[in-house]
């Protein structure tokens, strides 16, 4: 299944997301929903809270009475401790039976309200954020919610900022204008990217966008680092390092908008260990891939043997980015190149240069030498099949095109780093 969480600051608009996305057929988990039902009256949760803090955080029903616990809970960090304590670990359980209730091919979207807050980020396949100015939202919690003025802004004060939303944002819905608007962008991301991830995700697809580059932009690094925190997660202790490298991580540099991650492991064994885990976060193995191509030795210490070039490929199931994540042995010329090929075209601006124009060039021949392969017609499955092929035969023409230019700033590379005391 496709796990989304999604959030946003209090008055940008969540609920009005949440019911368009449940409309469409996505599984709403809502973390407020359960926060509120491990302690419902008769719960052990609302027992617990009662033991731990008092008979007067009750209403006369037998509810609870939120402010009257807050007031207790937030008096100092012990009492906090002891609320997250009961709290957390109910909510949880909760929250994890609610997903894997969810069907094998569901999109489960996650609603959370503080999901920047509490760093969850990584454990979803994407992270949705609704967003509205702060006079928007003002103007909701005062008018609509009944909230005085002056609380509405201490509880947008107190939650994270645009910025750090925009750092965990894979999708970004401005819901500042009317609420027509706002559903407009939900069917799009329903039907253009979610449905067509979950399926890629259990079929163990991957993408192959035509090797088109583009300007540089600038928030290649940012969008990497999303990634690198997914891979990381799902690594775990078998990750050396992860980087970003490629074209995408040069700063200035046109390229095809596919970001390219390196994960440095220590031997194979524990490349191809990590392939279940990286196909369940997003990131299918590309099966027919084994090897970097091996470039020309360099200095006494060349190594020409084949073996060490070996290596395990991914690509990523999500249409809306298109990523390739190379899975390399910790000192091995490939691992190692890239990485500095990374360095060295951003610190040589004719070396990038050069590249830039080669990367053009190869991108125009690819693309006319596959044209043949977007002929195929017919069934819509025949037109997603030739829609894959051609990209694929493109990428691979793309890749045979740049080869012999590789193979020269193998050396110059080394040379560049001889010279300047570069090291990973």
């Amino acid at each position: 299944m496709l796990r989304m969480g999604l959030t946003g600051g209090i008055g940008a608009g969540k609920s009005t997301v949440a019911k368009e996305l449940v409309d469409l057929g996505a599984v709403l988990v809502d973390a407020d929903a359960i926060a509120r039902e491990v302690v419902a009256p008769g719960s052990d949760g609302l027992a617990e809270l009662v033991d731990a803090f008092g008979e007067d955080i009750l209403q006369p029903d037998g509810s609870l009475d939120r402010p009257a616990l807050a007031a207790r809970a937030f008096a100092s960090d012990e009492a906090r401790a002891v609320l997250n304590a009961i709290t957390h670990p109910r909510v949880g359980r909760r929250t994890a039976e609610l997903v894997a209730a969810a069907p094998a091919d569901g999109i489960v979207v996650q609603d959370i309200p503080l999901l920047v807050e509490g760093g969850m980020a990584a454990g979803f396949h994407l992270v949705a954020v609704v967003h509205a100015d702060e006079d928007q939202r003002l103007r909701r919690l005062v008018e609509q919610r009944g909230m005085p003025e002056a609380d509405a802004r201490a509880r947008i004060a107190a939650q994270a900022t645009v910025e750090q939303r925009r750092e965990v944002a894979d999708v970004w819905l401005d819901n500042t204008g009317d609420r027509d608007a706002v559903v407009e962008q939900v069917r799009r991301l329903w039907t253009e990217r979610l449905v067509p991830f979950e399926r890629n995700l259990r079929e163990g697809r991957v993408v192959d966008p035509q090797p088109v580059p583009v300007p540089a932009r600038e928030d290649w690094h940012r969008q990497a680092q999303r990634l690198v925190a997914r891979l990381a997660l799902a690594a775990g202790g078998a990750a050396v390092r992860i980087d970003h490298v490629g074209s995408t991580a040069v700063p200035g540099l046109d390229a095809v908008d596919v970001l390219d991650l390196q994960i440095t492991v220590a031997d194979l064994d524990a490349a191809d260990a990590l392939a279940p885990a990286l196909a369940a976060a997003g990131f299918p193995r590309i099966e027919d891939v084994v090897s970097d191509e091996p470039k020309p030795s360099y200095g006494a210490g060349g190594e020409t043997d084949p073996g060490v070039w070996a290596m395990r490929l991914h690509g990523s199931a999500d249409p809306g980015r298109p990523a390739r994540v190379a899975v390399r042995v910790d000192g091995w010329p490939a691992q190692q190149f890239a990485l500095l090929l990374r360095d060295w075209l951003t610190a040589d601006a004719e070396a990038r240069q050069e590249y830039a124009d080669l990367k053009a060039t190869a991108a125009a021949e690819a693309l006319e030498a596959t044209a043949a392969a977007e002929a195929l017609e017919a069934t819509a499955a025949a037109e997603a099949a030739a829609q894959h092929q051609a990209g694929a035969e493109a990428a691979a023409a793309y890749a045979a095109l740049k080869a012999p230019w590789f193979d020269r700033a193998y050396h110059r590379a080394w040379e560049w780093a001889e010279k300047t005391g570069w090291s990973a």
